[in-house]
């Protein structure tokens, strides 16, 4: 039976539907201790006194620590999965807890207690002095000549890089024209469902233990090693099913101080679960970015020079740093062609919530600054936009010159083919030329590129681990982490098809524990299918190759004889039934002489990666006296691929698309100016699209092969959340003449772009 390319329903799906499914908040240890933790109320500045005897002597506290008492040991970032080389990691740059203050709402002291309510309540008991600086928000103030460093040495710069390739300034002078533009993006908040949480013990064997909702187990383990000073073997992570991620739990952000907790109580269960608030400000945010593009093109519209200057607002830890900004670099080359090209981008800190990894790792924002001005190119040159991005965009065969990266399959073209099509675009520009009144039509489009991983610039590893059952069904491991994307069901579908075995006879163990779990860096840069389904791939063709030799000495008939389907060994030439693949498992358990249980141990280490291709397609309407934007209508096709699940597929873009509506029409993150506390840092007042706000989205898709996939796939977690927001940008242009430069476009914005623009 086949089974990639199939529709099947989510393996997890009824456990969540049902509320089966077993979170981190779900599990409870005898004895459990809770903590809360001492927040700053400036956002810049020294701790100059602190007294928590109050605190300490009050009923129901265990314990009261502060960045006295915990370890010195500062822990690298989840960036890289490299522990010991400073060029795979960025900045070391965080305490478990802090006398600096550098971020309203920084970390400073903890309390232990019996419940929660008695640790909020010996929270207000600590009492504290400051020593209080001006806050710096912006990266253009903390790059300012004699600007407090936020972190000592740095002058504010985590990094700076840049890259050039050909005769830039040659490039220019050939030109015909040459246009400048400056983008903003802001910064938002992942706003998964499950807050981060975590509880941590120490187990029989002297281990301490941390479950956690985290989608790299592996690597929290080894940072929790670093952060302690304690061997790596000494910690373990046990994660269950998470509760969303979109990269906010690829980072460290409450297990290492968790782990150390449990030391302070002799070992007994600790819990410390973010409120929705503090996951706001303390966990990770999307990098507001600002952009320069400068591109030289020919009257026929050749582009023949670019040139990218990127200043990334990394807040006020590392985090993932200037990797998120190095990928706007990267992905710069990806899309378009030229003659030459330079790419520099400046990452800084400011007293802001430090910025991480978000679903696209820096991707949206570059997108919404090259596809809006590749949009405003094209009309100063009165080409149509559409062509003018065919006429320049790379081809099949592709290949970066910088990283060797190459694109192996291509389905741009087509992408951009079928979404014109699907919108309506001839008929509806024709339609809309003489638009008059105060509600108006237009029709955008952006495109987009995207990597498969992290490779050349980080480790691809993944492992996956078969046991087959004695009644000839498997139990599938693997380190990679389901966070909700679906990769389970999509390993069940890759096992099941290349054993020949049904789906209903594919377990998978979802709870990945390091302590048992093959090593997996985790769930991140749409890398699941591509990587950790090439181990589940090798792994599963280890088991059939297993189990027909094992038959062979059952039957003497020749392993190369024979093969499976569904389930049963098989003649390869006619089908005929030899034995079920029961016998086979039951026999390699029992037999007297020859027993050996068939199991598969494998790790896949990727060297290679895959460019996968889309666009967005969206008509909109503008309200123009209210300033207020309608998606009438959004298409978002893509080049993934083969597909291994159609069905996932649709929901992946489904998710993806919405969230990137919201990231391109409502949220921001706010601060107050003066004192860098936060203004919208709950689910009240920080505005998420409700489904009253989401319009029917349309999802499509061109199937190209991609060989370097397991089956032919490459990336498709991310890429929805890409081009959606260009693209109403470029439709509100259509529809009114007025260009946008920063999201979100929300009515405040607009009403102020529409009334300087004579509009209103």
């Amino acid at each position: 039976m086949q089974s990639v390319g199939k529709d099947f329903p989510r393996i997890d799906g009824f456990a969540k539907v049902c509320g089966k499914a077993k979170y981190v908040d779900d599990f409870f240890e005898r004895d459990m201790l809770h903590a809360k933790i001492f927040r700053s109320t400036i956002a810049n500045g020294w701790v100059k006194r602190i007294d928590v005897s109050k605190a300490k002597a009050m009923s129901g506290v265990e314990a009261v620590i502060t960045f006295a008492d915990v370890p010195k040991h500062t822990f690298p970032t989840a960036g890289h999965p490299y522990s010991k080389d400073p060029k795979h990691q960025d900045v070391a740059d965080r305490h478990l807890l802090t006398q600096r203050i550098r971020l309203y709402g920084d970390e400073i002291a903890a309390v232990i207690a019996v419940d929660e309510l008695t640790a909020e309540k010996a929270l207000r008991l600590i009492e504290i002095e400051y020593e209080e600086y001006t806050p710096i928000l912006t990266a253009a103030d903390a790059l300012e000549e004699g600007a407090v460093e936020i972190h000592e040495g740095t002058k504010n710069i985590i990094k700076k890089t840049d890259f050039c390739l050909g005769e830039l300034e040659e490039a220019f002078l050939e030109s015909d024209y040459v246009f400048e533009d400056e983008f903003v993006t802001s910064m938002v908040q992942h706003c998964a469902m499950e807050n981060h949480s975590a509880y941590s013990y120490i187990d029989e064997n002297g281990k301490i233990v941390v479950v956690s909702s985290t989608q790299i187990p592996h690597i929290c383990r080894r940072i929790i090693g670093q952060a302690l000073g304690i061997p790596w073997g000494r910690a373990r992570v046990i994660k269950p099913y998470i509760g969303g991620g979109f990269g906010s739990k690829q980072d460290v952000v409450v297990e290492p101080l968790v782990a150390f907790l449990t030391t302070v109580v002799h070992g007994r269960p600790v819990k410390l679960e973010f409120s929705r608030e503090e996951t706001f400000i303390a966990s990770r945010v999307r990098h507001p970015i600002t952009f320069k593009f400068r591109t030289g093109v020919t009257k026929d519209g050749t582009i023949l020079a670019r040139e990218l200057k990127a200043i990334s607002n990394n807040g006020s830890y590392a985090s993932h740093g200037h990797s998120i900004v190095s990928n706007c670099l990267t992905k710069f080359r990806h899309l378009y062609s030229q003659k030459a090209i330079r790419g520099e981008a400046t990452t800084v800190y400011t007293n802001l919530p430090a910025a991480g990894a978000m679903r696209g790792y820096g991707i949206p924002q570059v997108t919404f600054g090259l596809e809006s001005h590749m949009e405003d190119i094209a009309r100063e040159l009165k080409i149509d936009p559409i062509e003018f991005r065919l006429k320049n965009s790379n081809k099949e065969g592709y290949v970066d010159p910088l990283t060797g990266i190459s694109a192996r399959s291509n389905g741009l073209d087509e992408c951009i083919a079928l979404g014109k099509k699907l919108i309506g675009w001839d008929e509806k520009k024709t339609n809309a030329l003489k638009q008059t009144g105060s509600k108006r039509r237009g029709l955008g489009m952006a495109c987009f590129c995207y990597k498969t991983g992290t490779y050349p610039f980080g480790l691809e590893i993944a492992g996956a681990r078969i046991i087959l059952n004695q009644d000839g069904s498997i139990q599938l491991q693997i380190g990679a982490t389901e966070i909700g994307q679906g990769s389970d069901t999509i390993f069940a579908q890759m096992a099941a098809q290349t054993i020949g075995i049904p789906m209903d006879m594919v377990s998978v163990v979802s709870t990945q524990d390091t302590d048992i779990t093959p090593f997996d860096t985790g769930s991140y840069a749409s890398r699941q299918t591509y990587v950790s389904g090439m181990a589940v791939k090798k792994a599963s063709e280890e088991i059939k190759m297993k189990v027909l030799n094992y038959a062979w000495g059952m039957t003497d008939i020749p392993a190369s004889a024979l093969t499976l389907v569904d389930g049963w060994v098989v003649y390869i030439h006619n089908g005929e039934k030899v034995m079920s693949i029961a016998d086979v498992a039951l026999d390699s358990y029992y037999d007297a002489v020859f027993a050996a249980p068939i199991t598969a141990d494998v790790t896949n280490n990727a060297r290679t990666n895959a460019l996968a291709f889309g666009c967005t397609f969206v008509e909109v309407e503008v309200d123009i006296p209210i300033a207020k934007v309608e998606v009438l209508a959004i298409y978002n096709v893509h080049d993934a691929g083969k597909l291994i699940n159609p069905k996932l597929a649709h929901a992946q873009v489904h998710g993806g698309v919405s969230m990137a509506l919201g990231y391109a029409l409502y949220e921001q993150m706010l601060f107050d100016s003066k004192t860098g506390k936060p203004l919208n840092s709950n689910l009240l007042d920080y505005k998420l699209m409700t489904t009253l706000d989401t319009p029917e989205i349309g999802t499509a898709f061109i199937e190209t092969y991609e060989p370097t996939g397991p089956y032919g796939n490459k990336a498709l977690g991310e890429p929805p959340a890409i081009s959606p927001a260009p693209a109403i940008r470029n439709a509100i242009y259509d529809a009114t003449g007025v260009k946008l430069y920063e999201v979100p476009m929300n009515p405040q914005r607009l009403f102020e772009k529409f009334k300087s623009t004579g509009l209103l």
